[in-house]
């Protein structure tokens, strides 16, 4: 099947574009896909613990099954600004 994917902010800039589409199993999963994306862009690994997913515009666990044609946005840690 096949998903979209968006990276934003810093994993954007590492993988050096915001979009890419990619064939995956028929069981994937978020972690799946996150999993092939940091073994084809080694500088995303560091993000693998604290990385945020979205599937089709909605936070999702990395443990989410997919859909073809789903879209599955990849989201770095967010630090806060000055208080």
């Amino acid at each position: 099947m096949r998903v979209t994917i968006r990276l934003f902010a810093r994993l954007r800039e590492l993988a050096r574009r915001d979009e890419l589409t990619r064939e995956v199993g028929g069981a994937a999963t978020v972690a799946d896909v996150w999993g092939a994306l940091a073994r084809e862009f080694p500088a995303l690994e560091p993000y693998t613990r604290s990385v945020s997913a979205a599937v089709n515009d909605d936070y999702s666990p990395m443990t989410r099954a997919l859909a073809n044609g789903d879209d599955v946005a990849f989201l770095p840690p967010v630090s806060g600004g000055r208080r």
